[in-house]
């Protein structure tokens, strides 16, 4: 063959082969509230996510499901959480939406991802049905250490209770380092799988799950020392702060008015020394929690570069709800949190902080309650750097992302049963700053609701509470109710919200003993 056509076939060779697949890496962290990153907002320092966001692309209309296990039932499906059998937490209430673990009906990434050639691994908190016998090993992940629930340090954490490929193993088995941290645990387990996937020639999947800053909030002294006496400001003036952080960064609008302070939260200035003292620790060992799960991520990071994958490694960092008022105003303090079994809560007033510049907390459909930052980076597949993406966007669309740049399909079925297909849309169109075509974005958590359609969003708390309609374009912290002035469009979106709600099997609505609620 003539040395002009070889080259000429090399060529066309080179421009037709598919491009490498490339490794996903999806970090969930637990309890994180809108503004507790640096590049969104926070005093506390988060420098390998910062960076991560200076070298990729942020978010700024993300949301999860308000809760840890409908979020994970969603992130990990594709779908709506009650169409995965987890409308609720992990007890079976007898319903198909709230059965309290992942049904046959969906069908993981990892499940969809091997089929494609990919090894699949997941670290930390799975909280999708592991007392009813659903385990990562039996939902697609080759490899896996998983905790039953939260709980961040080794020896005598109770909470801590690990499973390693689905079987138990006791907090201080010779497979795991001596006094482990949870948040540094996750991290090395991840990066020993990827180099089993690096060792089988595989692509990867990582589904790394941080419990971090979830309570009990535990941490070094060293680290909790850094951040003392940091927020003796308090709340109001540091969430001022924060807001002008946001809006200098452009990840809100100054027209939206800032939140009030809820009236079960006191004025700092009217708090003790002695009260002022104790919060200021609180807040600091949430600091603490936070800024280590950060350092865990730089660890993740440098050990893909050493190892010549961050190039090709999508990486989509979230968290699962936002900031936690659980244990109300005043937190808990219970016990020392440098040691196990401690109980630290954040509660009301520093949530009230976590979210700035939003409305409610966790549990809630309100912004404040369902809005996540969302970062991702891909230096070879993301042309954009340090920019913000302004497409909403939800949980229901990391399936469809990582099926989609995978070159993978959804399966079909799993175990004989047909698979519902995803409801969400893949966001590769926003990562090159392109909408998303969607008709609406569900919720529903505990009788807490929403729908959100273009700009226009319909929330009410509780199954009683009154439906109040935001324009947030103009609104996104849910001032300006315009329920009274828009009747039509309220009733036109409750309709089309009780229309998905008997479609996702959000109704039935179970009763608190776990029974069908009658003619509902």
């Amino acid at each position: 063959m003539p040395r002009f056509l070889a080259l000429l076939f090399a060529c066309v060779a080179t421009l037709s082969a598919p491009a490498a697949q490339p490794n996903i890496v999806v970090i969930l962290v637990d309890d994180m509230g809108f503004a507790d990153l640096g590049c969104y907002g926070s005093e506390i320092p988060t420098p390998n996510l910062d960076a991560l966001a200076k070298n990729g692309l942020r978010f700024t209309q993300f949301y999860n499901t308000g809760r840890c296990c409908p979020t994970r039932a969603s992130l990990l499906t594709g779908l709506y959480p009650h169409q995965a059998g987890v409308g609720h937490m992990m007890e079976n209430k007898g319903l198909p939406g709230y059965q309290g673990h992942l049904n046959d009906r969906c069908a993981t990434i990892a499940e969809s991802l091997k089929p494609a050639g990919y090894f699949t691994a997941m670290t930390g908190k799975w909280h999708v049905g592991q007392e009813q016998g659903v385990t990562p090993g039996n939902r697609g992940f080759d490899r896996s250490l998983n905790a039953a629930a939260g709980g961040f340090y080794q020896p005598g954490a109770t909470r801590a209770k690990l499973f390693l490929d689905g079987q138990p193993i006791a907090n201080d088995d010779p497979r795991l380092p001596k006094e482990w941290y949870s948040t540094d645990l996750w991290t090395s387990y991840g990066l020993k799988f990827i180099d089993e996937a690096r060792a089988a020639k595989k692509p990867f999947f990582l589904y790394l799950a941080h419990n971090a800053p979830h309570f009990p909030l535990q941490a070094p002294a060293d680290e909790i020392a850094k951040f003392r006496g940091k927020y003796l400001a308090g709340w109001g003036p540091l969430r001022i702060q924060r807001h002008a952080r946001q809006v200098e960064m452009g990840l809100v609008d100054p027209a939206w008015p800032l939140a009030p302070r809820p009236e079960a939260i006191k004025a700092w200035t009217s708090l003790t020394d002695a009260e002022k003292d104790r919060f200021d620790h609180l807040m600091a060992v949430y600091a603490a929690t936070v800024a280590r799960m950060d350092h865990a991520i730089g660890t993740l990071v440098a050990g893909l570069k050493e190892r010549g994958e961050l190039d090709n490694t999508l990486i989509l960092f979230l968290s699962d709800n936002g900031g936690n008022a659980e244990a109300g105003p005043g937190g808990r303090t219970e016990g020392d949190p440098t040691k196990p079994n401690s109980d630290w809560f954040c509660g009301e007033s520093w949530a009230f902080l976590e979210n700035t510049p939003f409305r409610r907390y966790k549990h809630y459909n309100h912004e404040g309650g369902i809005a996540t930052p969302l970062i991702a980076h891909w230096p070879a597949g993301i042309k954009g750097q340090n920019e913000l993406r302004r497409q909403p966007g939800h949980l229901i669309d990391l399936l469809p992302t990582c099926l989609d740049v995978a070159g993978a399909t959804p399966l079909k079925e799993r175990a004989g049963v047909a698979v519902l297909p995803p409801e969400g849309r893949s966001l590769r169109p926003a990562f090159a700053d392109q909408p998303i075509a969607r008709e609406a974005l569900f919720w529903e958590h505990e009788g807490n609701a929403a729908i959100r359609v273009g700009d226009l969003k319909l929330v009410r708390v509780g199954r009683n509470g009154a439906w109040e309609l935001y324009d947030l374009l103009k609104d996104r912290t849910e001032q300006r109710d315009l329920a009274e002035s828009q009747p039509d469009k309220v009733k036109e979106l409750a309709a089309q919200w009780e229309a998905w709600a008997l479609r996702a099997n959000v109704k039935p609505y179970p009763e608190a003993g776990g029974k069908k609620k009658k003619g509902k």
